[in-house]
């Protein structure tokens, strides 16, 4: 009985109900943003973040992973925090010093003893990662110094921008931990410990011993989509859109965001609601035209000899027709006597 009553009417206008019941609440959310414990990142909610879900950003502004540990390891401060860090990333900038030498057509590299020390970085890790940046220039190691040559150019000024674009390269490679990473933190939370951290890159955490690969989560969707797929996308926006709207203190029945989260990803991928994504992809070229860039579409339209079939219910609302929607629907027919 229960379960007959949950059943919607038939050709009932569910998307409308959707979009009125998401969209009201959205015109009384605040641009708030939370901080995570331990992790220096202020993470947007409120509009800011229901705007990044639906548009389907690349990145979020803030984005944010938290890494389970296998069970074995879950109980224990200390493997926790060994993980942490080793997940955080360590950039060759930040444990030695740079130097070009134009007139030698080398970069000289100092490693810094204080900072290499608290990073838990060597020589020959730093050597490692130079080796890896600059492909088959020469690398040269003294002592807690490393030198690398240009390869021999005929061109005089080539070897200038060369070095230079190297220089900066240099400085962005990675020495330790995981790309994206930027800082971790153990959190104790029901008698397990775990890891949050700023930044993401699922797919290199996943790898790393004491890991629970089926525990990691992050607010990034695309990421989300890009490792497991879009299933697990379509649940990241339902999970995100509704913690979004509780923590605003709005009830919204979690039926409405799963529709939308449904639409967002019915091709496959993650599309945006907007003239890029949903609405710029509507069957008839009315209803494209009747959101935005009108003239753009009937114009188009005109050129290939567009058709037409109005079954949506902007383009009957267009050209005055019933739409299809509700009783509206319904095609009746009569059977004639035959005399």
């Amino acid at each position: 009985m229960a379960k007959s009553s949950a059943k919607i009417n038939p050709y009932s206008a569910v998307g409308i109900v959707a979009a009125q019941s998401l969209g009201e609440p959205g015109t009384q959310m605040t641009m708030r943003t939370f901080h995570y414990a331990g992790v220096a990142e202020h993470v947007p909610t409120g509009l800011p973040r229901l705007i990044e879900l639906v548009d389907a950003k690349k990145e979020p502004k803030k984005s944010v992973v938290e890494v389970k540990l296998l069970k074995e390891h879950s109980s224990k401060e200390s493997h926790a925090k060994a993980l942490a860090k080793e997940m955080e990333s360590v950039l060759l900038s930040e444990v030695a010093l740079l130097q070009e030498d134009m007139a030698a057509g080398r970069i000289l590299l100092k490693l810094r003893e204080e900072d290499a020390k608290l990073f838990g970085v060597s020589i020959d890790m730093l050597k490692e990662a130079v080796k890896k940046t600059v492909g088959a220039n020469k690398v040269e190691q003294r002592g807690n110094k490393i030198s690398v040559r240009l390869k021999e150019s005929k061109e005089k000024e080539k070897p200038l921008k060369e070095l230079r674009k190297l220089t900066i390269k240099l400085r962005k490679a990675l020495v330790k931990g995981i790309s994206g990473i930027k800082r971790s933190v153990v959190i104790k939370e029901k008698g397990e410990y775990f890891i949050r951290a700023s930044g993401c890159n699922i797919k290199d955490i996943m790898k790393l011993k004491k890991v629970d690969p089926s525990r990691i989560y992050t607010n990034s969707v695309m990421e989300i989509e890009k490792t497991f797929g879009i299933e697990a996308a379509r649940n990241a926006i339902v999970r995100e859109m509704h913690s979004v709207m509780e923590l605003q203190g709005l009830a919204i029945d979690i039926r409405h965001i799963m529709l939308l989260a449904d639409a967002m990803t019915s091709d496959g991928k993650v599309k945006s609601i907007g003239r890029h994504g949903l609405s710029g992809e509507k069957a008839g070229v009315m209803g494209r035209a009747a959101f935005e860039e009108t003239i753009k579409h009937l114009v188009h339209a005109s050129i290939v000899a567009e058709d037409d079939n109005l079954v949506g219910v902007t383009e009957n609302i267009i050209v005055g027709q019933t739409i299809p929607i509700g009783t509206g629907r319904i095609k009746l027919g009569m059977k004639a006597k035959k005399k």
